[in-house]
């Protein structure tokens, strides 16, 4: 399935491949003055490129390699003459998206990305109106960047903001790089937030700040516990508790348990070899 709505001059694509009735994770791709954001994932894909239609597209932009941002980019760019862009890190699995084998739930849900070709994007980027600032945003995946247009106040995140109060990370994430590029989206003047998710905020600065000051808490108490000398399992029942049925439908993949080990493992200047010892 998929919604069109208009936020001003952006047009936001919001979509998820429907199972038996249910939508099953949404995300999001933005237009705005022939600059597309991100491109979905393969199940949504024909339906995306019918819903953009003749909307004018001279770049596309991923805002980070997952399967589920980037799955129409050779279809767009062969239908419009779009250039692809993307952060370096990116380039060498767009071009080869089997290097990345996906587990069973990541099949499910978005399925493998066709393979396309991209350039590295720069430290800004122009349309006939607008002029983006690149910003690098790591810790969701290492190539993962944000744009911001100062002159609109717009913010497209990507996965660098999702909401709520975390109680589970997946396997690769950092939580502390997480959080620097939180604080960094927090230093920008901006008006609007357009997440990968596709629930766009219009308090930015206050949603950033809530997000950073309940992820340092909690880092802060994980810490604190380890500390004391409890083990990750038994801080992850403290915390967060029982685990959610991501963990379970993920084989693991997304879990309190990831989120533990990486406010341990992952803490600047942590040594690991000191602090993997145990479950």
């Amino acid at each position: 399935m998929i919604d069109v709505e208009k936020i001003g001059e952006v047009v936001k694509f919001r979509m998820a491949r429907t199972l038996f009735g249910k939508s099953l994770y949404f995300t999001a791709a933005y237009w705005v003055d022939g600059l597309l954001v991100d491109t979905g994932c393969s199940h949504t894909m024909g339906e995306f490129v019918n819903a953009v239609g003749d909307l004018p597209i001279t770049r596309i932009v991923n805002t980070h390699s997952h399967e589920d941002h980037v799955a129409a980019n050779a279809a767009l760019s062969a239908k419009h003459g779009a250039e692809v862009l993307a952060h370096a890190a990116a380039l060498p699995i767009l071009a080869d998206p089997g290097r990345n084998k996906l587990r069973p739930y990541q099949l499910v849900m978005w399925g493998h990305p066709n393979a396309s070709s991209a350039s590295v994007v720069g430290e800004s980027l122009e349309t006939d109106r607008y002029r983006f600032k690149v910003i690098w945003t790591p810790g969701h995946s290492p190539d993962h960047i944000c744009l911001y247009e100062p002159c609109a106040g717009w913010l497209f995140c990507g996965d660098s903001y999702v909401g709520g109060k975390d109680k589970s990370l997946r396997l690769d994430y950092n939580i502390w790089k997480i959080i620097e590029s939180l604080k960094t989206l927090s230093l920008l003047d901006s008006s609007i937030l357009f997440p990968g998710s596709g629930t766009v905020r219009n308090n930015p600065k206050e949603d950033l700040l809530e997000k950073i000051e309940y992820l340092e808490e909690t880092g802060s108490r994980v810490l604190d516990l380890r500390a004391q000398g409890w083990s990750r399992r038994r801080i992850r029942r403290e915390l967060f508790g029982p685990e959610m049925s991501i963990a379970y439908y993920t084989l693991g993949h997304f879990s309190g348990q990831n989120l533990v080990r990486s406010y341990i493992e992952d803490f600047p200047g942590s040594r690991k070899g000191d602090l993997i010892l145990d479950t």
